[in-house]
């Protein structure tokens, strides 16, 4: 597998090879579709979908990773896990295997955390890989923004500004009272998270960089003043023996 510099691949084409971490997510969440499908659609939604009042009230913490497996619909489905292999499948042949799953947990984790914390009230359940999704696109975005996809399968569009024009749609329908069904919070909450991921290595080094710094800085000071001190004493003392001899 080629590795690119960010910025520096502008081709055409995306998806990868049948990667092992997102044949399993695929794979998985297709069992768990089906089982639904045919419990009809009203047994692991409520148990395992994401309730947010569940999580706050009930404690049902589970919920926040279960309800990454779980889909609404064919269509629903079918458009993240198409998703899925079209971006994860490159990025866990760049990462590897360990370190895109970790990833994908952080980023679905992270988005329904979000949603959590944002409607900590709900009793509507929350299914779905696309808050895991909108994070690896943003990830995918941020190696590859030059890279040319089609959208709706006809207009070119380079990756960093598809995703940039989805996550502004996502920002504006979670101000918006009607969300039509979509957890626009759980998007944002993925691509959120996803990003202090990415970044975060950069500003904690930062703020542990200049913590360091101030820490030197703070023991210097006490040296000197120690130093300082000491030195007065010494001089102090030579200053009275001199006066009894």
């Amino acid at each position: 597998m080629a590795r690119y510099r960010r910025g520096t691949f502008s081709g055409i084409g995306i998806g990868g090879s049948w990667t092992p971490a997102v044949r399993l997510i695929i794979i998985s969440c297709i069992i768990a579709f089906v089982l639904d499908t045919l419990a009809g659609g009203a047994f692991f939604a409520p148990k395992f979908g994401l309730r947010p009042y569940a999580v706050t009230h009930q404690f049902h913490i589970w919920q926040m990773v279960t309800y990454i497996f779980l889909h609404g619909g064919f269509i629903h489905i079918l458009f993240n896990m198409f998703g899925m292999f079209m971006f994860g499948s490159e990025l866990e042949q760049v990462w590897g295997t360990r370190q895109f799953t970790k990833f994908f947990f952080i980023c679905g984790v992270g988005a329904g955390l979000t949603s959590v914390i944002a409607t900590p009230g709900s009793t509507i359940p929350i299914v779905g890989a696309s808050g895991a999704l909108f994070g690896i696109l943003l990830a995918y975005a941020m190696l590859f923004p030059n890279r040319i996809i089609y959208l709706y399968m006809v207009i070119p569009i380079p990756v960093k500004w598809f995703v940039f024009i989805i996550g502004a749609i996502a920002f504006l329908s979670s101000m918006s009272a009607s969300g039509g069904g979509i957890a626009h919070i759980t998007h944002l909450g993925g691509m959120l998270f996803g990003f202090l991921y990415l970044k975060g290595g950069t500003v904690f080094s930062d703020i542990k960089y200049r913590y360091d710094r101030w820490q030197r800085a703070r023991l210097r000071r006490k040296f000197d003043v120690y130093y300082n001190e000491r030195h007065r004493d010494d001089d102090d003392q030579e200053k009275w023996r001199r006066w009894r001899n």
